[in-house]
């Protein structure tokens, strides 16, 4: 697993920019998918997948520790959907 800094240390070297700029334009990105998503919009980036949110609609869960039903809220969630390239490059060996 990689964490923020070292996403942020490889972006900014493989852009040949400060770490400074990569984190601004990375943190730019992440505001805007929430921002669209949040309106209802698709964000979709060619070659490596979608984001979309999806409705939850209310439930009844259990608590596992007692088995008493518990009323689960209706939410709103977001959705990642890779795309075929991504599939295709995670996947090397698998055929179509």
């Amino acid at each position: 697993m990689a964490t923020k800094a070292e996403v942020i240390d490889a972006v900014a070297k493989a852009a040949g920019v400060s770490k400074a700029d990569a984190e601004r334009t990375i943190g730019a990105f992440f505001e805007h998918v929430t921002k669209a998503t949040k309106k209802g919009d698709k964000i979709s980036w060619p070659g490596f997948g979608s984001f979309s949110t999806t409705k939850r609609a209310a439930r009844t869960g259990r608590n596992p520790q007692t088995g008493e039903p518990v009323k689960i809220a209706a939410s709103t969630a977001m959705k990642f959907t890779p795309s075929s390239t991504l599939k295709a490059a995670l996947n090397p060996r698998r055929k179509k």
